[in-house]
């Protein structure tokens, strides 16, 4: 027996070991840090990561922070994941975000998109759509009344900011393709009824609204149909936010066109510094910018940066999308769950060339150089696909202004990027609506 507080040389302890295994986490993190976010120098002074992270919090303590799109409604309606718990990111199911890690990020508001997928353009195809959204709508709202002394559900701006001070969260709630609408005119005022303040008009292919900015049903882009230009105007009427992400370019010129209040683009990104379909060309910025609008800039990595060639993965996703097709407009949830294993599988075989968050703030840069820094926002599609190295769940949120200020963007910018922009938007949709109401 060895007495106490004595042990063999050249044995390692259990506490040795953990010690030895943090100072190496802290020494790898310390790494990512530098390569990330190298210093900056501001008044000849250099400035650390860690110091602008500290600074970062500190100006996330003074604002409001909005992320415009989310799509994990999704998981709730999952029956064994639960919000209000930390889950570790790198674990599989975890999720972008959960209410823990919002905290940790330093983001105060998030639009928990109802989505559906695009399905056939007929009775029975309406019905499954508008059920489908209500369910999501519900799994949200059960949410918050579940865990009510951490968030709280917002109609507004100012619901927004009023939760902040009580030290809550905020949930908003959108609506990802018009197609839950059907081609009822009536069911915008019911979902606004519901709490829903934005409807983006499609997703991933054309609908009764308009033509999509992919996997078209035909070469020519037709822009916003009648009924789509009713809608437009029905959104402006009762005061529901129009969303132009995922829509084709002649669409999106269409509902400028028709709009009386400013629109946005929940989550895309500038297709000058990537070229993808779902991304706004510069006259596109330009022309939502002119009318009051805002581009809030999309972390899925694909519409961030370019990737490198990757034979191997793009022969596996060919063979996957000859299998499945559009996955996304499939319908049936177990099926999708399944489809979605799949996918995950892919990319843990071959993984993609992912952007980071330098990568992301280089749109929010091209934007600010082309319009001012008035237009721009930022719509994280977390659980719909959007991550970069840096910032691939909501607890790393605060390195996109640790970015911003190493650039040398101001609070007051800052402010603006990370909400004030998008509210100045949601609160003109709602004073157009008023002048309706009064004519």
């Amino acid at each position: 027996m060895r007495s106490a507080g004595l042990r063999p040389k050249g044995r390692m302890t259990m506490h040795t070991r953990k010690s030895q295994k943090i100072k190496f986490m802290l020494l790898a993190t310390g790494i990512i840090w530098l390569a990330l976010f190298p210093a900056c120098r501001r008044g000849g002074v250099e400035v650390s990561p860690q110091d602008l992270e500290l600074r970062a919090r500190e100006i996330h303590k003074k604002i409001v922070t909005v992320d415009t799109h989310c799509d994990t409604a999704m998981m709730l309606l999952g029956g064994n994941w639960n919000p209000a718990d930390r889950h570790d990111p790198e674990a599989p199911g975890s999720g972008k975000i959960d209410l823990p890690r919002m905290k940790e990020g330093g983001l105060d508001a998030e639009f928990f998109a109802a989505f559906v997928g695009q399905g056939p353009r007929t009775e029975e195809g309406y019905a499954r759509a508008r059920k489908r959204t209500e369910e999501l709508i519900q799994a949200v709202k059960k949410m918050v009344a579940d865990n009510s002394s951490m968030i709280g559900l917002a109609l507004s701006p100012e619901e927004a900011y009023s939760l902040k001070k009580q030290g809550r969260l905020t949930a908003f709630l959108g609506i990802e393709n018009g197609y839950a609408i059907g081609r009822d005119l009536g069911l915008i005022k019911y979902f606004y009824d519901l709490g829903v303040r934005y409807i983006t008009l499609c997703h991933s292919a054309d609908n009764d609204i308009c033509d999509s900015s992919t996997d078209r049903a035909e070469p020519e882009d037709k822009g916003l149909s009648d009924f789509g230009r009713k809608v437009v105007r029905e959104c402006n009427r009762v005061g529901m936010i129009v969303d132009v992400s995922h829509a084709s370019d002649r669409s999106f010129y269409d509902v400028l066109q028709e709009s009386r209040a400013p629109v946005i683009a929940s989550h895309s990104c500038a297709r000058a510094v990537c070229d993808n379909p779902r991304n706004l060309s510069d006259d596109m910025i330009k022309a939502l910018a002119a009318r009051g609008g805002v581009i809030q800039i999309c972390f899925l990595s694909a519409y961030v940066k370019k990737p490198r060639p990757n034979p191997d993965r793009d022969k596996a996703l060919a063979e996957f999308r000859a299998r499945y097709g559009n996955w996304r407009n499939i319908q049936d949830e177990e099926q999708r769950r399944k489809i979605m294993e799949e996918m995950q599988e892919i990319n843990r075989r071959y993984p993609a060339d992912q952007a980071t968050v330098r990568d992301l703030v280089d749109h929010i840069d091209h934007v600010v150089k082309l319009v001012g820094v008035d237009y721009v926002g930022l719509g994280t599609d977390f659980d719909g696909g959007g991550g970069v190295i840096g910032c691939n769940d909501v607890s790393q949120m605060i390195n996109v202004t640790v970015e911003l200020l190493r650039r040398g963007y101001s609070q007051k910018d800052i402010e603006k990027i990370w909400g004030k922009n998008f509210f100045r938007v949601f609160n003109e949709v709602r004073k157009v609506a008023g002048k309706s109401a009064r004519s």
